[in-house]
């Protein structure tokens, strides 16, 4: 979070996906970065809710667990990017820049 405030990142966080599609009322962020492991709802599903719904949010997946089909899933589902950790800092800002200029 701190690499993306100094790199002039406006970010907000969110404790579930829950959280954030009910602050979706609010505003629709230019990007979003999503871990595949969460709990209740992970990121794919979400990504997955988020299309459904009509949503378009560019939206980066990461993961320290590169699963058989992984990538392709997320892709399939809409994903801008797919990441996998340990994620070098300048890759994950290039990707977001990307990402949030509409570039991916």
């Amino acid at each position: 979070m701190r690499l993306l405030q100094v790199s002039s990142y406006t970010v907000d966080t969110y404790g579930s996906a829950g959280e954030f599609l009910a602050s979706l009322d609010q505003r629709i962020p230019d990007c979003l970065i999503v871990d595949l492991q969460m709990p209740t709802t992970d990121g794919l599903e979400l990504r997955i809710s988020l299309t459904r719904a009509g949503i378009v949010i560019p939206t980066i997946m990461i993961t320290g667990y590169d699963e058989p089909g992984g990538r392709e899933r997320c892709s399939a589902a809409g994903a801008a990017a797919y990441l996998l950790k340990p994620i070098q800092k300048t890759e994950l800002i290039a990707v977001i820049k990307a990402a949030a200029e509409g570039a991916m």
